[in-house]
């Protein structure tokens, strides 16, 4: 599918909410916030046991949260997303298996009507260093903290034609900023200088659907899409994925599935996914 046709849905999809939507529900107004926050712990372990097999520590933690003012005449809603994890098998050192920052504010003006406009702010990055691993003794580092680091900036339109369901659309400004890895994030391969500061500016469309599907299973969906002016052609895909199923009290089991497509990085589309049982509390 065409990128003009991505947007041409996105278009109708607004335009056509908008006119079919019903009456709105009185609204509650005030501050709505949620901290979440797991614990996950994985221990495989073998002696003598003729089938073979390799002993294994993995351990991830994962915070979520939302902060949300929702007020007469705005909405302002601030989210955050920390994940990371690490993983030892027999005869290696521990390595990164997760590893993501996410913060988002976004303000939105209320018209009276069910499209309104908003300022977003975003900004993605990771914790610690990040390597790809040659064989047992070799490495080469390929990220650090805020090492690549992308800041957007974004304004336009959105809605919200069902609860739990709010998509975005609008001008955006991207900054791909890097110190000691500007190789493939933010250098242009065209230009003999090494750029470690990449500015785009083009089009996004941001889709948030949270949903309880019941008393103990919530799913969770984030899909950015981005189209860089000079190369309409290609659309920058991140789809952010977490499923939580409440097993007890205070454990559950949480599922995180996130794709990424960004062809500057890699022509391929690249897939992060975990699967964890663990300690999950609700701070807020």
């Amino acid at each position: 599918m065409s990128k003009q046709s991505c947007f041409l849905i996105l278009f109708l999809t607004i335009l056509i909410s908008a006119v079919n939507a019903k009456e709105k529900k009185e609204e509650k107004y005030g501050w709505r916030n949620k901290l979440v926050g797991a614990l996950n712990m994985t221990h495989v372990s073998f002696d003598n046991w003729a089938k073979g097999g390799e002993n294994t520590i993995a351990w991830q933690i994962l915070v979520t949260s939302k902060f949300e003012k929702n007020h007469k005449k705005y909405k302002w809603t601030t989210a955050s997303k920390f994940n990371f994890g690490k993983t030892k098998v027999d005869g290696f050192n521990f390595r990164k298996s997760v590893d993501e920052i996410k913060l988002e504010t976004v303000f939105t003006y209320k018209m009276g009507s069910y499209v309104n406009p908003y300022g977003a702010l975003t900004m993605q990055s990771q914790f610690a260093e990040g390597f790809k691993y040659i064989n047992k003794a070799e490495k080469n580092q390929v990220s650090a903290f805020l090492d690549p680091g992308y800041f957007t900036e974004s304004t336009g339109f959105g809605i919200e034609p069902a609860k739990g369901l709010r998509t975005r659309a609008g001008l955006s400004f991207k900054q791909t900023v890097t110190s000691d890895f500007p190789k493939p994030f933010a250098d242009d391969p065209k230009t003999e200088t090494i750029e470690k500061l990449k500015t785009e500016i083009g089009f996004e469309s941001t889709t948030d659907f949270s949903r309880k599907l019941s008393d103990n299973l919530r799913v969770t969906s984030k899909l950015e899409m981005f189209s860089n002016l000079e190369a309409f052609d290609e659309i920058d895909v991140n789809w952010d994925n977490i499923f939580r199923a409440k097993v007890a009290k205070y454990v559950s089991v949480n599922m995180n599935f996130r794709l990424l497509y960004d062809k500057t990085v890699s022509l391929k589309r690249q897939i992060n996914q975990s699967l964890a049982l663990g300690l999950t509390y609700t701070f807020i």
